[in-house]
């Protein structure tokens, strides 16, 4: 064991987890390291590691998570403020003010509404159908468009295509000076749900619709020492 050399682990690593998920390169990274140090703290403390080095720990480990932007809602506001077109508005609508993902506004038809329920068919979870729940104005705004319209009850809402959607909301964006991703809105709806006091499982279940917890957290973003600072205050007056 003291004579194995950083690039020895190396090539060996690289031979076992050639073609596989960087999951699958971590998992074998950390279970040699894992051996190494068991032969640490049996053998001799002063063994080297040859797995702990940047090198190695850079090229089989996890990448660093993503920081997703979140929205203020005060931004998001302006954006759908100052977006008069009612089509547009009501896609930003859609996914900032109830989480619904851009793939399934554009597969909406008339149909699918019932008063501020609305029935996601084929939705990303692979289930069948789920349920969304809409705020009072935003359903009422989806009613009268779609009735001004003539919208038959099997067509879709919003026929445009996915690049577009990516147009209006960037062009959103640039209205308040921001730049801003679809899945920005998605986010924004969860985050100002569970800061605004909405336990987590409902943001999970109702909003963000996750099958599991941990993908709901990521989903929460940092909170900056400002936003804990107010909600301290709040707490304790």
């Amino acid at each position: 064991m003291n004579s194995l050399t950083t690039d020895e682990v190396w090539g060996f690593l690289g031979q076992q987890t050639d073609g596989t998920s960087q999951g699958t390169k971590k998992l074998r990274y950390s279970l040699l390291s894992s051996f190494f140090n068991f032969g640490k703290n049996i053998l001799d403390s002063s063994l080297p590691n040859p797995c702990d080095t940047p090198v190695l720990r850079k090229i089989f480990g996890h990448p660093k998570p993503k920081q997703w932007t979140i929205l203020d809602k005060d931004v998001v506001d302006e954006m759908i403020f100052r977006t008069e077109n009612p089509r547009k508005r009501l896609i930003l609508e859609l996914m900032a003010r109830s989480g619904i993902r851009i793939g399934e506004v554009l597969g909406l038809r008339a149909e699918d509404i019932e008063d501020r329920r609305v029935s996601l068919t084929n939705p990303k979870s692979g289930k069948e159908s789920e349920l969304v729940f809409l705020p009072q104005k935003v359903a009422e705004r989806l009613k009268t468009y779609t009735i001004k319209r003539e919208i038959r009850p099997d067509v879709r809402i919003f026929p445009i295509t996915y690049s577009a959607a990516r147009v209006i909301v960037r062009k959103a964006g640039m209205l308040v000076g921001v730049k801003v991703s679809l899945h920005d809105l998605r986010r924004h709806a969860a985050t100002y749900a569970s800061r605004a006091g909405t336990p987590i499982e409902i943001v999970r279940k109702l909003i963000l619709r996750h099958s599991n917890l941990s993908t709901t957290q990521r989903y929460l973003g940092r909170i900056s020492d400002l936003e804990a600072l107010k909600w301290i205050d709040n707490l304790h007056g």
